[in-house]
């Protein structure tokens, strides 16, 4: 599954608004609400944070990855945000995040759901793709950046 089959311009948000880590995971989850494969934004909600108490998803490099599973979606839902200022974010590294990709898998779906993760973490570990979303005017733009990475590094 590529990333960029699962994201579209009313998924990615640039500028995102929010001074807090846990405003800024609660406006990312509120991209997918309107998702018709939602079934319970808040069980989705929930998941998400019970993931984030078990350890941060800040991985470093100003991005973070909150992520969850959970019953209350038919099939994978994800979102992708640049927030508008840098938020402390209990990173790995200490920096502040600016990056976000949600993730939201079904609990009978691990494999699909890791194997995203992993795709995902291996495009947002190159320096000059994460300097190509921050620099993004749109959401267009980060949509067609998705897509060229994609292209360029990975076989899908």
């Amino acid at each position: 599954m590529k990333i960029s089959s699962i994201l579209n311009e009313s998924l990615v948000k640039v500028n995102l608004e929010g001074e807090t880590k846990e405003k800024v995971i609660n406006n990312i989850i509120d991209l997918v609400k309107n998702s018709d494969k939602v079934k319970d934004i808040e069980k989705v909600r929930e998941a998400v944070f019970e993931r984030e108490r078990i350890m941060t998803t800040g991985v470093g490099d100003g991005f973070a990855i909150p992520h969850g599973k959970t019953d209350a979606i038919t099939e994978m839902v994800a979102a992708f945000a640049v927030t508008k200022n840098p938020i402390e974010y209990e990173t790995l590294d200490g920096k502040p995040v600016r990056l976000l990709f949600l993730l939201v898998g079904k609990d009978s779906l691990v494999g699909p759901h890791i194997k995203l993760l992993s795709r995902i973490s291996r495009l947002m570990s190159k320096p000059e793709f994460r300097e190509r979303l921050l620099n993004a005017k749109n959401e267009q733009e980060i949509l067609k950046a998705f897509r060229e990475e994609e292209l360029n590094y990975l076989e899908v």
